[in-house]
């Protein structure tokens, strides 16, 4: 099974800043050449799941509903670009709720390989299985659910930082266009 993970805020749109958040659509805006490399996955039989923490919504910044819409946006815009995402999955605690469901805890990972039917991967180092993220949770949370990783400077993570790592990605990219040619060609 090809199945890809992807965080959203630094990965899919542009990323807002530590500790700010996308709070409309009017805020959100697509990375170069992401609607594209979506599109290039899906071509290439990869079930593609955007997984994000967005816990605005439990500190009261914005509502359930807020981003709910942007979400709708985002999935439509996608689909203009003749790009498909299967589902979208997010956390909306805060990390001292020490729910299952916020990265690095690997829970949206269970819940949408649940939902979809899909078993994880038997072994990492032969799966088609990857989370690409733009921070270290993601990292952890790709690698403790059995994923390869892909850590993309598009966002929050800096190559400049790599002596601070507490996990190591499988590999590298500059944003997910690259990713995916990474992917691909794996």
């Amino acid at each position: 099974m090809k199945v890809i993970f992807l965080d959203r805020d630094g990965v899919v749109n542009e990323y807002p800043g530590d500790f700010k958040y996308v709070t409309n659509w009017k805020g959100f805006k697509f990375l170069p050449g992401v609607k594209e490399a979506i599109k290039k996955l899906n071509q290439a039989g990869y079930r593609v799941f955007i997984i994000s923490n967005q816990a605005g919504v439990s500190k009261g910044i914005f509502t359930q509903s807020t981003l709910d819409e942007i979400n709708g946006y985002m999935l439509e815009e996608l689909k203009k670009a003749g790009a498909r995402v299967c589902a979208v999955y997010y956390c909306i605690h805060r990390d001292e709720d020490n729910c299952s469901c916020r990265k690095p805890k690997t829970g949206l990972i269970d819940i949408a390989l649940k939902e979809q039917g899909i078993k994880k991967p038997a072994s990492r180092e032969s799966s088609q299985c990857f989370m690409v993220g733009d921070a270290m949770r993601d990292i952890q949370t790709g690698k403790s659910a059995g994923l390869k990783t892909i850590l993309v400077f598009s966002g929050k993570e800096s190559l400049r930082n790599k002596d601070n790592w507490t996990f190591q990605p499988d590999f590298c990219a500059a944003d997910l266009p690259a990713a995916v040619n990474l992917i691909i060609k794996s």
